[in-house]
This record gives C-alpha cells, sequence and structure tokens, in this order.
C-alpha cells in the first residue's frame, strides 16, 4: 500500500525559515532508514505558499490565486510517499519522525488501479500502466 504523507505547513516554514543543520542531520538519517527499509519512495520539503498558486475550477473556466494563501495549518510544507503493509505500518513510521511539538503530518493512502473496479475498464488499465512505465523511465 502506498501512502502521502503530507507535512504540514506552520509559521515558520510560511515564513521562509529553513532548517537547522541539526534538523537537517536528523531529517536526512530519518529519510536514510526509510530508504534502507524499502519504505520510501519520495519526499521533498515544500517552498512557502508565497510562491505557490492555487487553481480553481468551475463553470466559466480555471481562475488561479497567487499565494500566500491564509491558514497555514491547511497548508504542506513537505511530503513523503511511501509504500508499506498497513496503515498501521505507516503510523509507525512516521511516529518516528524527527520533529518537535507543534509540528503535524497528515496521512492519506493512494488508490491503486484495484480501488477503480469495472469504471476503470481494460483500456483505461492500459493506459495507466503504460503512463506509469513512461513517467518512471523519465525519471
Amino acid at each position: 500500500m502506498r501512502f502521502m504523507v503530507i507535512v504540514k505547513a506552520n509559521k515558520d516554514t510560511e515564513a521562509g525559515v529553513m532548517p537547522t543543520t541539526e534538523e537537517l542531520a536528523a531529517m536526512g538519517k530519518f529519510n536514510e532508514e526509510m530508504v534502507k527499509a524499502g519504505v520510501m519512495l519520495a519526499g521533498e520539503g515544500l517552498h512557502p505558499s508565497a510562491k505557490g498558486a492555487r487553481i480553481a475550477y468551475g463553470k466559466s473556466g480555471a481562475v488561479v490565486t497567487e499565494g500566500p494563501f491564509a491558514a497555514t495549518g491547511e497548508l504542506a510544507c513537505g511530503f513523503w510517499m511511501i509504500e508499506v503493509g498497513s496503515r498501521d505500518k505507516a503510523i509507525q513510521w512516521m511516529k518516528r519522525a524527527p520533529f518537535g511539538p507543534g509540528s503535524e503530518v497528515e496521512i492519506r493512502q493512494v488508490f491503486s488501479t484495484e480501488d477503480f473496479g469495472e469504471a476503470l475498464t481494460p483500456e483505461l488499465r492500459e493506459q495507466e500502466e503504460r503512463l506509469r512505465t513512461q513517467t518512471a523511465a523519465k525519471h
């Protein structure tokens, strides 16, 4: 099972405050443990929302709103993509993440092709597999 772990932003991450050398070292150690265990598929930090944009889709088309965005508790400042056997395993791993008081992550399971049932026709399934292969080959 794949899970996206969303690291929630706070006032410091939104202000562009960069992690200390010690924080980077602790995160590197944690990431290395996940890679060695075959758990981590990807993981990155994100720039503050001031450098981002949102697109809202409506009947009259797409509307772009430039950052920064309010409600930092609803914003992300980083993520991991991990693959583990269960939600409980994802929770166990993330409880070990080197975050201090006030930090928060959200764990969300990623859909697999099987989750879509009959709506994902054989043709759509083949297209999905082809696109995944092409994407992996480019990276």
